[in-house]
């Protein structure tokens, strides 16, 4: 029996309860793999490893010494979530994204939430993420966040809770659509006959939604890169060539009476949409960072002038801000008059004297987050840190407390992961997909990434996280 040796730690388990009995919605998957030795499936592993060199799944990380491009790793093993759950996960997500939409179109217009003072003026207008361009502002279809990726993960109980909220430019999409292609191959049979709800509709569900943006008939859609350095530079190559468009950087583009034109070898051809994968103050060096040698000059001006439309818009970042996070229940309740159907995790604002007393007391049991940074960097997970490193976030949270928040360290639920030692529990979190076009729509699975390091809680794929095919169940 290929699990007879897994150790389910305290923590809750995705695949087996506490008493070590398989979870109804894993005992399909279970059986079949019960028919597998600890050879195959480590043969299976080397040859998914292998085929993802082969399609060129790298990413960059900017920070280490022994070279910068690398795969993110796929745990051959699928996380499989039922039904139920992810109805639950569905429609926290649709109710959380239309209010985070309604929160934008306010702060940069009316600013009702702010003079009602249910989030402090402050929070906002102290944000760098808060970009004054954008006051008076309504993006096309009065949308601002249409490509979404909201951070899950399961507490001790099992309970889901959003961790953060990604409405800048989140990455990892590629990922989640060519470890489904990956997976299918390494377990073709069991794919079919499990019931798996399929994600090969992304790419045509995001150009609709791009397309939806536009008042012609037959817009021109880019997808917009900082070009072939940037980390998830694949991503970008990959959804463009998904999609049938055309991938162009800012010295492909060029801005005249207000309209945005791509340099063709048949010459200039109007853009109507970018999917723009380039920070808000990268976009344009006239309106924003003048030193930015990626964005298009004008670009902002024709975008105010309702001549190109731009997902996500010029503004979101605000949302991403972790401080912003902390009052997302509050503006649930504000916008919708409803109860957050996914909850936060707790979270201590730096800002405030009260909290960041108690961060400071009890740096050694909290995570705490630099509330404009990504990619598991600014952080410090206080029960696996040294001495040395509170110290240093002490100082750094007293000189800059509204630059920081603090959480619980979470108990992340794990999923049985190949190990050197054979199948051992791992944790993991969840981003899932959302698109707000003509509607809010949740793709059916997400990218699950997973800590491969024993007892690590970082799931990150620049700190050596890996990732997994996430399988939603019909039923």
């Amino acid at each position: 029996m290929i699990f007879q040796d897994y150790e389910n730690e305290e923590h809750f388990d995705e695949m087996f309860d506490d008493e070590g009995v398989c979870r109804e919605h894993y005992q399909q998957f279970k059986s079949a793999l019960d028919q597998f030795s600890k050879k195959k499936l480590q043969q299976l592993q080397e040859t998914t490893d292998k085929a993802q060199i082969a399609m060129g799944m790298t990413f960059n990380v900017y920070h280490d010494n022994k070279g910068v491009e690398k795969i993110l790793p796929l745990d051959i093993l699928p996380r499989i979530i039922s039904k139920s759950d992810w109805v639950t996960i569905e429609n926290g997500l649709q109710q959380r994204i239309e209010a985070l939409n309604l929160f934008l179109q306010d702060i940069y217009n009316d600013q009702k939430i702010l003079k009602d003072k249910v989030v402090p003026k402050d929070l906002i207008l102290s944000s760098k993420d808060y970009l004054e361009p954008c006051i008076g502002l309504t993006p096309p279809k009065g949308i601002w966040c249409h490509i979404s990726g909201s951070d899950i993960v399961r507490d001790k109980e099992g309970t889901f809770m959003v961790l953060e909220d990604n409405l800048r430019c989140p990455s990892g999409v590629s990922y989640l659509l060519e470890n489904r292609e990956i997976i299918k191959r390494a377990f073709p049979r069991l794919f079919e006959s499990i019931g798996v709800q399929p994600v090969s509709d992304y790419a045509g569900s995001l150009l609709r939604m791009l397309r939806y943006l536009s008042d012609k008939d037959q817009p021109t859609v880019a997808v917009l890169t900082p070009g072939m350095y940037n980390s998830a530079y694949f991503e970008h190559s990959y959804l463009a060539q998904q999609m049938g468009v055309q991938l162009v950087s800012g010295m492909d583009l060029i801005v005249e009476n207000n309209k945005v034109y791509m340099q063709t070898t048949k010459g200039l051809q109007q853009v109507d949409v970018l999917y723009r994968r380039i920070d808000d103050t990268f976009m344009d060096p006239l309106t924003f960072n003048p030193k930015s040698m990626l964005g298009v000059p004008g670009i902002f001006e024709a975008y105010k002038a309702g001549n190109v439309a731009i997902a996500n818009a010029p503004g979101t970042g605000i949302a991403d801000d972790k401080a912003v996070y902390a009052y997302v229940p509050r503006i649930i309740k504000y916008y919708l008059d409803q109860d957050p159907i996914i909850s936060n995790v707790p979270t201590y604002l730096c800002s405030e004297e009260k909290d960041r007393k108690y961060v400071l007391d009890n740096i050694e049991e909290l995570v705490v987050k630099e509330t404009n940074a990504a990619g598991g960097y600014g952080m410090l997970i206080g029960p696996k840190a040294t001495k040395e490193e509170h110290a240093k976030f002490r100082k750094l949270v007293s000189d800059n407390p509204r630059n920081y928040i603090a959480q619980p360290t979470l108990s992340l639920s794990t999923v049985p992961t190949i190990s050197k030692s054979g199948i051992s529990p791992r944790h993991v979190d969840l981003r899932p997909y959302i698109l707000y076009g003509n509607d809010i729509k949740v793709i059916p699975g997400a990218l699950t990434r997973v800590a491969l390091k024993k007892g690590s809680l970082v799931v990150n794929s620049s700190q050596g996280g890996g990732s997994k095919d996430t399988w939603v169940l019909y039923d």
